[in-house]
């Protein structure tokens, strides 16, 4: 049986406080310092990538089916992605989001909901641009295209 202390008061943290070492400020050189080991990803390598991926995806498809039809659709899954992703950084690294923080968190907020918008419209045209429609290449190049995002956060390093 393991032995437990239970406090009066679950919410009081004063004997957390005592365990925890002292908050140490960072001084101008280790700031400098930690902002140099981080490398910003720029939003247009990542959709470059996602457009490369969308078409290879399209590619594949093409190669395993013989259907021009799906490979058609591969590459509608990939603009779904692709295509609202490039407004959201065209938008999102305009001067007027970087003006200050409340206008860039704002920006972004509008930006995030433009890209869904476009995203879900997309989705509904896609029956009345490709026919017929191949919904499994389709969801299967929108995947591969949104997975890129991950690999943005491998560029950036550790």
């Amino acid at each position: 049986m393991t032995d437990r202390k239970f406090r009066a008061d679950p919410w009081d943290d004063e004997e957390d406080e005592a365990a925890r070492p002292a908050f140490k400020r960072l001084t101008r050189e280790q700031v400098q310092a930690l902002g140099d080991k981080t490398h910003p990803v720029s939003p247009w390598r990542v959709i470059a990538v996602q457009v490369v991926a969308g078409l290879l995806v399209a590619l594949l498809t093409w190669l395993i089916t013989g259907r021009q039809s799906a490979a058609a659709s591969a590459l509608c899954g990939a603009a779904v992605v692709v295509v609202p992703g490039a407004l959201m950084a065209r938008g999102m690294t305009s001067r007027l989001s970087r003006m200050s923080p409340g206008s860039g968190a704002v920006s972004f907020m509008s930006w995030e909901f433009v890209k869904i918008a476009v995203s879900v419209a997309m989705l509904v045209l896609a029956p009345r641009i490709v026919q017929p429609l191949s919904w499994p290449a389709l969801l299967v190049a929108m995947v591969v295209c949104m997975k890129v995002y991950w690999l943005a956060l491998l560029w950036r390093g550790r």
